[in-house]
């Protein structure tokens, strides 16, 4: 081969290679999240310590699935607000939530719950709702064992590992914390 057809088809595979990682880089998943509701159906419902483990749970799990390269996209509190009819309405309502995530520009919504039938444990629950077709990917529940936040944030790693099975395969939950004896 003559120096130009080598220099030509080095340009040619330079190129490809160039518009390949761009249309990666440009094609990164995104996902909302809404606010986490507590289904909390104990005795003393709605403590204060309660309100405060599921408000933290969007935050945990938003921070995971960034960590692994998702584009997380915000929704405000207000529209989450106005688009739930009422208490479980975005959770049984794919299509309603689809078009919630359908207007911020993400690709999926989950919305999520905390469901807590005893004060032993609680279930992550979270329906990912595909936004162009209003179609169900998944539904998730992940137990948690009491109220302490590094168990609850186990429990937020397995759930985003789950999401992550049905999306990009590209989450690695972090190492488990050794503690010495």
């Amino acid at each position: 081969m003559n120096s130009k057809k080598k220099s030509g088809l080095h340009k040619l595979c330079c190129a490809i290679f160039l518009c390949s990682f761009s249309v990666g880089i440009y094609a990164e998943t995104s996902i909302a999240i809404l606010d986490f509701e507590l289904s909390d159906v104990t005795m003393a419902p709605r403590i204060p310590a309660e309100i405060e483990r599921t408000a933290s749970i969007k935050a945990m799990l938003e921070g995971e699935l960034k960590r692994a390269g998702y584009n997380i996209i915000s929704i405000d509190l207000d529209t989450q607000h106005e688009a739930n009819g009422s208490f479980g309405y975005l959770f049984d309502h794919n299509d309603v939530a689809a078009e919630l995530g359908k207007k911020v520009g993400a690709d999926y919504v989950l919305v999520g719950r905390l469901h807590k039938p005893s004060f032993l444990f609680a279930y992550l629950m979270g329906h990912l709702v595909k936004t162009g077709s209003g179609g169900l990917i998944e539904n998730y529940v992940v137990e948690t064992k009491g109220g302490d936040k590094k168990l609850t944030l186990k429990a937020v790693e397995t759930f985003a590992s789950n999401m992550d099975k049905n999306l990009d395969n590209i989450y690695t939950p972090p190492p488990p914390v050794r503690t010495p004896r």
